[in-house]
């Protein structure tokens, strides 16, 4: 959500900026803005695109080296240029942009009003510049000096980059529950929301921690402080992104690209993490905390969206191969109840981007209740990273397309191998199966890698089938059910059309009045146990007329008889089915919201990473 970039050195920044902008287009945003300073304070944004703020400024002066930049999601005020960022302060000396929420916004506004102050936007954002503007005024503070005193008086979370015109050397730059990362080049620094538009330029970075105040000025020097004015030494870390993995790679979308390297990335989530041959699991995190996790009372996981899902997949997953209790939690629920959460519960936060607003805040509370917290994320050095008690990277690289498909099936890998880990560890699992199950899991890559290869075609004229209507089912029994959640997730997202998923048994308790010849159903039907009762699902479908796609095992000769469309993924272990079944679900949804003219990696109103409530 927002996208921040930030540039101060000898170079031409606004090139910088707008190349940024770009890389950061995945975060989902309506607007887009830069701030240059070159003798006075330049200021361009416009409603749209980046290329649309590209074409107001050709021909102005773009000059200077030192400038910062943002796209902005909406939050307080409609989309259009006012509302853009960055915000100007009411003497015309500072700019400002800020990925966040200003919760205190109303009563700092009204405040600021008395004393004289005009606002132009609608934006909580355009209080914070005025705010430090009315502090460095009245007590003639530095720049910096000024932030940190505003940044004591607002509730709420924010990453900002600030510049000063009458003292074009520094950019400060804070961060509270909103991510922000520093690059440190030749003399000169980059600043961003995340790494995506600083690795071209350096591999050494800072993350900002919460409460921090950064001051970089055009000389190279960085200092940070806390908010209570103290000196933080800044640890300066190594990226292991490289920038060919945040391009296309000859694929037309990313969800495309990142759907084909699935084969890849579950490899790499069990890369140096478990050996068939040899017979062994080994989770660093894991097994750091393994007393801890197998006198648990419970696992409760913390998620939300497509993570929410992996997260339900593994409650059968703990349950049935570790037989431990587990609860699956919205965050964004957990918050705001009055759980009853213990030191003997292990809280597991699910996140692709590890800075989503509602789960570290439910990851707050766990700790206050003295659980243990683990992080299982994507991105290296993110907040939930950096917060948990220990954790797991999924190492699925950089998922630049708004709908999550590779670090779903990473966050699946590393969970069953978490599940299998735990169940052996505790012996309700024997030494067979475990080596069955390690067997299995190995094999998945180049299973998906099959699967890939032999149902393109198939998919695509199946998208063309049913691009045109306006609602679908999918359906799905055990631990295919978060499957059928998950399928219709991706073809709301993307292709905008209405879809639900549920339990198979539950279709008879309401959606089955839904049933017509105009609806799709999908079914996820690879279970070997409870096969015949969704063989019976599918055959009520069908008595309604209603057009059934069934994803099931090679070989099935059952249900290719009576469903309309059948996609066939190869045999495995029940636990591991999910990590193939959801693959013609990704691809289904990408082939529909291509025929229907939809923007694939970008789906109007949202964000790849949710870093306000």
């Amino acid at each position: 959500m927002c996208g921040i970039v930030a540039y101060i050195g000898e170079k031409q920044a606004y090139p910088i900026l707008i190349n940024g902008l770009k890389r950061l287009e995945y975060r989902g945003y309506d607007s887009a803005g830069v701030a240059l300073f070159n003798g006075d304070l330049n200021v361009y944004k416009r409603k749209g695109k980046v290329n649309e703020l590209i074409e107001y400024a050709r021909g102005k002066n773009t000059k200077g080296n030192i400038g910062i930049g943002h796209t902005r999601w909406a939050t307080h005020g409609k989309p259009d240029n006012t509302n853009a960022h960055p915000h100007i302060s009411g003497d015309g000396r500072l700019a400002l942009i800020h990925n966040g929420i200003i919760e205190n916004y109303s009563p700092l506004k009204e405040a600021l009003e008395n004393l004289g102050h005009t606002f132009t936007s609608e934006t909580d954002t355009e209080v914070l510049v005025h705010l430090i503007e009315e502090l460095q005024n009245r007590d003639n503070l530095a720049l910096e000096e000024a932030v940190r005193m505003a940044l004591t008086e607002v509730v709420g979370a924010y990453a900002i980059v600030v510049i000063d015109k009458n003292d074009p050397t520094k950019l400060v730059a804070a961060r509270k529950a909103s991510p922000l990362v520093i690059g440190i080049g030749d003399n000169d620094f980059f600043l961003a929301s995340d790494a995506t538009p600083i690795v071209e330029h350096t591999k050494k970075v800072v993350y900002l921690n919460d409460e921090e105040i950064a001051v970089v000025t055009i000389d190279g020097d960085l200092q940070i402080k806390n908010i209570g004015n103290e000196v933080q030494n800044p640890f300066i870390q190594e990226l292991a992104l490289e920038i060919e993995a945040l391009e296309k790679g000859g694929y037309d979308h990313f969800m495309l690209k990142e759907i084909y390297e699935q084969p890849k990335t579950i490899a790499d989530c069990m890369r140096g993490r478990l050996s068939a041959s040899e017979g062994w699991v080994r989770l660093g995190g894991v097994e750091e905390h393994i007393n801890k996790m197998l006198k648990a009372d419970r696992f409760i996981f913390a998620a939300c969206g497509t993570s929410w899902h992996a997260g339900m997949i593994a409650e059968y997953l703990f349950e049935e191969l570790a037989r431990i209790s587990v609860e699956v939690e919205y965050a964004s629920e957990l918050r705001y109840r009055n759980p009853i959460i213990s030191e003997r519960d292990v809280v597991i936060a699910l996140s692709q981007s590890g800075e989503t607003a509602d789960t570290l805040a439910a990851l707050k509370l766990a700790k206050e209740k003295g659980a243990m917290t683990y992080g299982i994320v994507n991105v290296v050095g993110s907040s939930i990273a950096r917060v948990t008690d220990s954790g797991s990277y999924i190492h699925a690289g950089p998922e630049i397309g708004v709908a999550s498909t590779k670090a779903f099936t990473g966050q699946l890998t590393l969970l069953t191998l978490m599940a299998i880990t735990l169940g052996y560890k505790k012996g309700t699992i024997t030494k067979s199966f475990y080596q069955q199950l390690i067997t299995e899991l190995d094999r998945i890559p180049s299973k998906v890698e099959r699967l890939l290869s032999n149902i393109e075609t198939q998919v695509q004229y199946i998208a063309g089938e049913i691009k045109d209507a306006n609602n679908a089912l999918y359906l799905g029994r055990g631990y295919n059910f978060p499957i059928a959640l998950e399928g219709a997730l991706k073809l709301k997202e993307i292709s905008y059309i209405h879809a639900e998923g549920y339990p198979a048994a539950e279709m008879k308790h309401g959606p089955i009045a839904l049933i017509d010849e105009n609806m799709p159903v999908i079914v996820i039907a690879t279970n070997k146990s409870a096969y015949e009762k969704i063989v019976s699902n599918i055959q009520e479908v069908k008595a309604r007329r209603g057009m059934v796609i069934a994803v099931v095992t090679e070989g099935d000769l059952e249900i290719s008889k009576i469903a309309d469309y059948t996609i066939e993924i190869p045999d495995t272990e029940e636990p591991l089915t999910p990590l193939l079944s959801v693959i013609p679900l990704q691809l289904l949804s990408y082939h529909i919201a291509l025929l229907r003219g939809c923007n694939v990696d970008q789906p109007r109103n949202l964000a790849k990473s949710v870093t306000v409530e």
